[in-house]
């Protein structure tokens, strides 16, 4: 039973940060399109609402819903809190944060209130990154990641999604 409700749990997981990715790529879009011309401009605000509308009610927020079930059933399951399970579970509450950020954002958009920049948006999308790597190496390695190199990969994880973002910037200038 385990091993299923684990599997289940991996899943969900993966489709709720593909949502979570998708859905700041399309609010960089949706940012994007509100600075162009009309007709252009209400035509594909119009279509990416929609689209993130879906994304949002149809897989991501029941992905998130339906990983907190079967990692709650995992946790009563496996029976016990072992310290890197903690630490997890303080960057699944993170990343929860950052659910419910993103859900304000949306409604923010499908009001047609655009208050963050395509560039500020694509540094947001990175945060769901920086979780993802969180999670799964404390997932995956538990107890023989020590929590300095762990900071210190996530330091270090951090700074370079941060360049490349500001080298995609200069390179798309160009």
């Amino acid at each position: 039973m385990y091993l299923y409700v684990k599997a289940l749990h991996i899943i969900f997981v993966i489709t709720w940060f593909a949502g979570l990715f998708y859905m700041v790529r399309l609010f960089v879009y949706s940012a994007e399109v509100n600075e162009k011309p009309e007709p252009e401009r209400s035509i594909l605000l119009k279509q990416f609402g929609l689209m993130q509308k879906r994304l949002w009610y149809g897989i991501t927020w029941p992905s998130a819903i339906l990983t907190l079930i079967f990692g709650t059933w995992i946790g009563i399951l496996y029976r016990g809190l072992p310290t890197w399970l903690l630490i997890k579970l303080f960057f699944v509450a993170g990343l929860f944060a950052y659910h419910i950020i993103l859900h304000v954002i949306f409604k923010q958009q499908q009001k047609e209130n655009f208050k963050w920049t395509s560039y500020q948006l694509r540094m947001w999308n990175e945060v769901a990154t920086v979780f993802l790597v969180a999670i799964v190496m404390l997932a995956v390695v538990k107890q023989l990641l020590s929590l300095a190199w762990g900071i210190g990969v996530l330091v270090v994880f951090s700074i370079l999604l941060l360049a490349a973002i500001r080298i995609y910037k200069r390179l798309r200038k160009d």
